[in-house]
């Protein structure tokens, strides 16, 4: 093992990326408590900026709403749903990424659907009548929540149309021209709206991408970002309620993050934002791997490393309270969130967690370690052990990782405070726990509280020396182990009179008992060592003794 030398100057700004955007099951399911109170804890211990989900114009959001008088055909448009959806969002801190899909029922142009909840997925039979749905939502947020507000709200038309389950024969043509029917009616409400597309899933092939930028630049379409999708899984081996897939390197998901950039080099999108608007390893709702402290530690480096490459990468998603598979069957069920219901943490919790702890500053980054710095001084590190996927070997029992850290002045000496938080397959693991327990469905309300204390990370600290302004940090991390450690140089305040020795009372000089609340020789000054009797400064009229703090 040789030891790292991590430099004392930052190597440059860490990219927060990671935390940009975050995903969620459809709107509407942010009507329910369970999904807001795992909102608000998702936000008060991580803080993501903004958050995509489907649905937005699904029937279950009740926004598009034609009607007959007289014997004609009007449409009604309603935003009781959206205003309750975007409002606990704004309260709980974080902005909508605004997907538009699906398709109403009223406008469909067919009976198509995806999911459990039946999110229609063809064409709309009339494209005006789209592009006055989508110009009526905007106006309507714009006149509540402000225009400068909504300019920062990302618009992504549709999802993943290179699919044919997501858009009716994945038809190319058909979605440039629903790309071009939206964005044009995005700019005519405001040119400084944010709108993009085609939000791609990991399977569409470059060619997608070339022909839509080649179509928005000959027909003068806005685009101010593009966006994909990325997944690191093999096809899934279906059992009751759940599948296993076999997983690709983490690698496989940062050369999909790189993709876009290279595939537009030299077209007009070369230089616009690029957003991965969902990613993780299985692309299934019901893959117990998302449950499990290996894929915190597999996911590490494509947080550590991710915002090299594009502008945001959303993680599909912050909760289980989620759908699109049906009603989940039991507490953990291989949901895609960081958050059981009932908000039991996952390991990948506290992944994200520990990076919300990082600093600014990034200072190195290696294959199992990522180290900051704050403004204040204080250095932390990321580190994992890392994992094989293939299941060709059993992980390490450790992994061992030498860092020599600055910390504190040049050539500075003394002690530093050193905090550990980890997560392993024993601790911070409510899975392991819930496992154990015989993987009850519906825990009791005991199990429920013993299942969130399990999900805690195990935390300790201890004291290091600080020599020539570095510290030497071992760390020693178990199989399918996070740990996130802070280092920060130790200020001492200790009083001079304070003697740990004496915390029981006894006297380390004399080596007798005082009897309590009695001084043990009256009428005589208190002896060198010894405390003085309350009240009475013992050096009051004396002058100080040779070496002696006269304080």
């Amino acid at each position: 093992m040789s030891r790292v030398h991590v430099p004392a100057e930052a190597a440059g700004v860490l990219p927060d990326a990671w935390r940009y955007c975050v995903g969620t099951g459809r709107l509407d399911l942010a009507l329910r408590r369970d999904y807001q109170d795992s909102l608000a804890l998702l936000q008060r211990e991580i803080g993501f900026r903004y958050l995509r989900g489907h649905g937005l114009f699904s029937d279950g959001m009740a926004v598009h709403r034609p009607y007959t008088r007289r014997g004609t055909r009007y449409v009604h448009h309603s935003f009781t749903h959206v205003d309750q959806v975007v409002d606990a969002c704004l309260a709980a801190g974080i902005r909508p990424f605004l997907e538009l899909g699906f398709m109403p029922s009223g406008l469909a142009s067919g009976e198509q659907t995806v999911f459990w909840w039946r999110g229609n997925v063809t064409p709309p039979r009339d494209h005006a009548e789209w592009a006055a749905l989508v110009q009526a939502t905007l106006a309507h947020l714009i006149d509540r929540y402000g225009l400068d507000e909504v300019r920062t709200w990302p618009i992504e038309v549709w999802n993943e149309p290179d699919l044919p389950d997501f858009w009716r024969h994945a038809d190319q043509d058909a979605y440039h021209r629903l790309y071009e029917t939206t964005a044009h009616a995005v700019k005519e409400v405001d040119a400084q709206l944010q709108v993009g597309g085609p939000a791609l899933s990991p399977g569409a092939g470059p060619d997608w991408l070339e022909r839509f930028a080649e179509f928005t630049e000959h027909h003068d379409v806005p685009v101010d970002f593009v966006s994909r999708h990325a997944y690191s899984s093999g096809p899934a081996q279906h059992v009751p309620f759940g599948v296993h897939q076999t997983l690709a390197p983490a690698g496989r998901l940062l050369d999909q993050f790189a993709e876009p950039r290279r595939t537009l080099k030299g077209t007009r999108l070369a230089d616009v934002l690029v957003h991965i608007t969902e990613f993780n390893s299985s692309y299934r709702p019901d893959n117990h791997v998302h449950d499990t402290a290996f894929h915190a530690a597999y996911l590490a480096p494509v947080l550590a490393a991710g915002g090299d490459l594009v502008d945001s990468f959303s993680y599909w998603t912050f909760s289980d309270v989620f759908e699109e598979a049906g009603v989940p069957t039991a507490l953990f069920h291989g949901g895609f969130g960081l958050l059981t219901h009932r908000q039991v943490r996952k390991p990948t919790f506290h992944l994200y967690a520990f990076l919300a702890r990082t600093g600014p500053e990034l200072l190195a980054r290696g294959d199992d370690h990522l180290v900051t710095r704050h403004p204040d001084g204080r250095v932390t590190v990321l580190a994992w052990a890392p994992v094989d996927p293939s299941g060709a070997t059993p992980g390490p029992d450790g992994h061992a990782l030498r860092l020599s850290l600055p910390v504190g002045p040049a050539g500075g000496r003394g002690e530093a405070f050193v905090r550990r938080l980890t997560v392993d397959e024993e601790h911070g693991n409510a899975y392991t726990a819930w496992r154990r327990m015989g993987s009850p469905r519906s825990p009791r309300p005991h199990q429920l509280d013993v299942l969130h204390e399990a999900s805690e990370p195990a935390r300790t600290h201890r004291n290091l020396p600080v020599e020539d302004g570095r510290v030497d940090l071992p760390l020693t991390l178990a199989r399918h182990e996070v740990a996130f450690v802070e280092v920060s140089p130790v200020e001492d305040e200790t009083p001079p009179w304070w003697d740990e020795r004496r915390l029981l009372g006894r006297d380390p000089d004399f080596g007798r008992d005082a009897e309590p609340g009695r001084d043990p020789e009256p009428g005589r000054d208190p002896e060198p060592g010894r405390d003085p009797e309350p009240g009475r400064d013992p050096d009051v009229g004396r002058a100080p003794q040779p070496g002696r703090d006269p304080a």
